[in-house]
Formats: structure tokens, C-alpha cells, sequence
């Protein structure tokens, strides 16, 4: 026993700086797909039937392949092919980022058409153009309502980020795998690095839960919980 707590407290430094690695892995394809979701999202609410007949076969395809098909999909194949020579760390930001995108788009999608054409005929018949309205009526409605499905969306990208070790990004799990294949105990590293995975999520979604409440407005939607 005491031997195992001894390697925690020896491994735990290393860990935690793979900790950063995934933070900011979780972090950078977050916000990559917020910049390409919301688009997409309205595109296919607002956009004529090729645009949105586009955006639906995007979210199909990253929808329909696993995130570790996907990562060897681009980082051995469609990147080598086009000479784009990326980092491990940068071209998983990029694959997870893609496929949050896809996941996003229909959060944000939902939330828009939550909101019902009546908030954008009201706005049309104040004189905004179509652009406007979505962008000073629509949109900061949506973001509100959207807030609980991006938090679970974090929580996955959480998870999702560990299958980056198979293309050697040095972030926890990889980390917790080197210490157990050189010490031969991994129940003990892994089961740390179940906690720090665990910490995080509940961090990023408490986290999350007060965006939620201080963005909420009272006696809108839901009301006050």
C-alpha cells in the first residue's frame, strides 16, 4: 500500500503536466467548434437547400466515424496527402475541433429553432435586415439556451481527447501509460488518472453550471430553478 501511494506522489508531477496537455486539447477544439458551429448551425436553419444540404453531409461524415478513425483518417492520410506536416497536439486540436463542430452545429441548431419565427418576423417588421436579427436577436437567445448541451459536449471532448494517445500526444493517458509499462502497477496510475479525469469534468461542467445561471435571464424559458 504504502509502496503504491509512494508512486502516486512520484507520478502525479508528470501527470499533471499532461493534465495541460489535455486542457488544452479540450480547450482548443471546444472553441474551434463553437467558431464553425455556430455558422453551420445557421446555415442550415436560415440557409437555402444547398447550403444546408452541404452542412448536413459534414455533420453526417464526422458524426458517423469514431474519433480514432477519424484522427488516423487526417493525421496519416488526408494531411500527409496535401503536405500539411502538423504536430501531434495540433492536428488532434484540429480532428476533435471538426467533430465538435459537427455536434455543436446541432446544439445551436435546436436552440435557434426553439426560438420560433415569430423572433425573427419581429425583428424584420422593426426594419433589421435578415442579418441583423440574427445576429442582436437570435443568436444571443440561442447561446443562453444552448449553455446545458454545450456543457455535455465539453464533457465528451474530455473523454474523446484520451484517444489522442494512439497518435502520441503526451496528455494524461499516455502519460499514465509510460509510468505503468515502467513500474509494471497500473492500477494504481490509472486509477489516478481516473480521478484527475474526473476532477476535470466535474470542474469544466460546475464551471459551466454558473456561466448557465449568471447568463440567465429571470422568468425567460424555464424560469428560475
Amino acid at each position: 500500500m504504502n509502496e503504491n501511494l509512494a508512486l502516486i506522489y512520484q507520478s502525479l508531477p508528470y501527470l499533471l503536466k499532461g493534465c495541460v496537455i489535455t486542457i488544452g486539447l479540450v480547450g482548443g477544439a471546444l472553441g474551434l467548434g463553437f467558431v464553425i458551429g455556430i455558422p453551420m448551425a445557421v446555415g442550415q436553419v436560415y440557409g437555402n437547400k444547398y447550403l444546408s444540404g452541404l452542412i448536413s453531409l459534414y455533420v453526417w461524415f464526422f458524426r458517423g466515424l469514431p474519433v480514432l478513425v477519424l484522427l488516423f483518417l487526417f493525421y496519416f492520410g488526408l494531411f500527409s496527402l496535401i503536405g500539411l506536416n502538423l504536430p501531434a497536439f495540433t492536428a488532434a486540436i484540429l480532428v476533435l475541433g471538426l467533430r465538435s463542430a459537427a455536434y455543436q452545429s446541432q446544439i445551436f441548431r435546436g436552440s435557434i429553432q426553439s426560438l420560433g419565427e415569430g423572433q425573427m418576423l419581429a425583428a424584420r417588421s422593426l426594419g433589421m435586415k435578415k442579418y441583423e436579427a440574427i445576429l442582436y436577436i437570435i443568436l444571443p437567445q440561442a447561446l443562453r439556451i444552448s449553455i446545458p448541451g454545450w456543457s455535455n459536449e465539453y464533457a465528451i471532448l474530455l473523454k474523446d481527447s484520451a484517444i489522442t494517445y494512439a497518435v502520441g500526444v503526451m496528455e494524461i493517458l499516455t502519460r499514465a501509460n509510460f509510468i505503468a509499462t515502467r513500474t509494471y502497477k497500473p492500477m494504481p496510475i490509472f486509477l489516478t488518472c481516473a480521478v484527475i479525469f474526473i476532477i476535470l469534468t466535474y470542474g469544466g461542467v460546475k464551471i459551466l453550471d454558473l456561466l448557465e445561471n449568471k447568463v440567465r435571464i429571470p422568468g425567460y424559458g424555464e424560469g428560475e430553478r
